[in-house]
């Protein structure tokens, strides 16, 4: 197993993807995990991840706004946050996004280049841990609202 970004040196933690298109949610998985990363069983419904949730208590969520049937991630977010998980939406939908930013601690939109993705999961979980000394990736929105503390690059 090779690490594809090798600055991002927060290996072992686990995420959780929350995405209704399996083959945007296979390769996020693939890339994340090859950075390192545990990546729990893929979801895309909002009952389905509240439960592996509650069982695995990721370090961190990766959710869509769109889920699959007429699911939430927004809604999901509320739960997660509930749960003391922090959330990124990862959405193309981004005045959503940006209108549920106290549920979330950031968003990266739709469309992203996964490269950039294994950064922003490295820059949100440093700087969710103390460690503001990483890149903030392009793309990467972070927010202040959303109850963790992450703080925005300056």
């Amino acid at each position: 197993m090779t690490m594809t970004v090798s600055q991002t040196g927060t290996t072992g933690k686990t995420l959780m993807i929350v995405e209704d298109e399996a083959l945007v949610a296979m390769a996020l998985r693939d890339v994340l995990e090859e950075a390192g990363y545990h990546v729990l069983d893929l979801t895309e419904r909002y009952a389905q991840a509240v439960e592996v949730a509650k069982a695995c208590k990721p370090d961190l969520a990766l959710v869509n706004i769109r889920l699959a049937g007429r699911d939430d991630g927004i809604e999901l977010a509320k739960h997660l946050k509930a749960l003391d998980i922090p959330v990124v939406f990862i959405s193309g939908q981004r005045s959503r996004a940006h209108s549920a930013d106290t549920v979330a601690i950031a968003s990266m939109p739709k469309p992203y280049d996964a490269a950039d993705m294994v950064i922003a999961v490295a820059y949100l979980l440093g700087s969710l841990e103390g460690d503001h000394s990483l890149p903030k990736p392009d793309g990467l929105e972070v927010f202040n609202g959303g109850g963790f503390d992450v703080a925005p690059a300056a």
